[in-house]
């Protein structure tokens, strides 16, 4: 039965699948008809439906994040305790500190320019006759994952020495204008700006559609009152678009800047974090899977944590915050 525990081919895993999913039904069967009974208490059946729940929380996050931080806390083949040192060495040297100003880049830039071309294009593309297809088009990328938008990408800045046909659309364009061909993803620290170019593609759809919502929520009795005292053009917009919409953009920022954080597949698919170009959430996976220095990995994985967690936070606060003014 050793296959349960490690299938090896095709159909062993398919089995394995099968079983995971038959206990599954069978558990969630045998809650269903224990608690489902008007003369238990309450606090039974409470405990039926959320205990599953709860279990797969406490085994599925609390205990790896647990055992993370303590092997944050040792030396890359965790044999020895060496305590602060992983930390120290992520803060001094050259590759980790190239590793986190990468990061800085990607969350500073990625959801203020997402978020403000969205917030524009959302404001030009508002009651258009064209509106539906103008908004579908920026939000297309949405629907490609990120694996698939990297190799895209990854085409668009394809590189031919000079004098040979182009397949990059960059680089064709440059050699039409008499330019000689670039070396966009090798060439540091500008080929991080071309990866973070790719994150923005993606999420200028979501910042669009969140704040599309939001414009058309705006009251016709707030815009006509500011266009009668003469208020038009920029100055509607940043007098009254904007504040109107200051909770949702908030959100939109927020919820950008955290999945820019625990960017991977981009980054992992264009340039492997070669060239200078690696973030927090690969050189995580590159630590501790490829070069097997899992005390750095888990010091980078509780690093990326705790990047996040006041990000959830801030954004929390403030969605209870728009609740109470409602």
């Amino acid at each position: 039965m050793d296959w349960l525990m490690q299938p090896d081919t095709t159909f062993e895993k398919l089995i394995v699948m099968v079983v995971a999913i038959a206990l599954f039904a069978l558990v969630m069967a045998v809650v269903l008809l224990v608690v489902d009974r008007p003369n238990l208490p309450r606090w039974v059946a409470a405990g039926g439906y959320l205990g599953p729940a709860l279990l797969l929380i406490v085994l599925g996050l609390m205990v790896p994040a647990v055992m993370t931080v303590r092997n944050s806390l040792y030396n890359n083949n965790l044999s020895q305790f060496v305590g602060l040192d992983n930390y120290v060495t992520i803060f001094t040297q050259d590759l980790f500190l190239t590793v986190l100003r990468n990061t800085a880049l990607w969350v500073v830039l990625v959801p203020v320019l997402s978020t403000a071309l969205g917030l524009v294009y959302a404001v030009l593309v508002d009651r258009t006759r064209f509106e539906k297809f103008a908004k579908t088009l920026i939000f297309l990328p949405m629907a490609i994952s990120m694996v698939g938008a990297g190799i895209i990408w990854k085409f668009v800045y394809e590189y031919k020495p000079s004098g040979v046909p182009q397949t990059g659309l960059l680089n064709q364009l440059l050699v039409l204008v008499g330019i000689e061909p670039q070396q966009f993803l090798l060439n540091a620290p500008i080929n991080t700006f071309y990866l973070i170019i790719v994150m923005i593609w993606i999420q200028t759809g979501f910042a669009m559609t969140v704040l599309s919502a939001a414009i058309k929520a705006i009251p016709d009795e707030t815009i006509e009152a500011a266009q009668v005292d003469g208020a038009t053009g920029l100055r509607l917009f940043w007098q009254i678009t904007v504040p109107s919409v200051r909770s949702a953009i908030i959100v939109v920022l927020t919820t950008i800047a955290m999945a820019t954080l625990k960017a991977f597949d981009i980054v992992r698919t264009m340039t492997g974090g070669q060239f200078d170009t690696s973030i927090v959430a690969l050189e995580f996976y590159t630590q501790t899977f490829t070069r097997q220095a899992q005390g750095i990995g888990a010091a980078l994985a509780v690093l990326l944590f705790l990047l996040v967690m006041p990000i959830i936070v801030y954004n929390v606060r403030q969605m209870r915050i728009s609740e109470g003014e409602r």
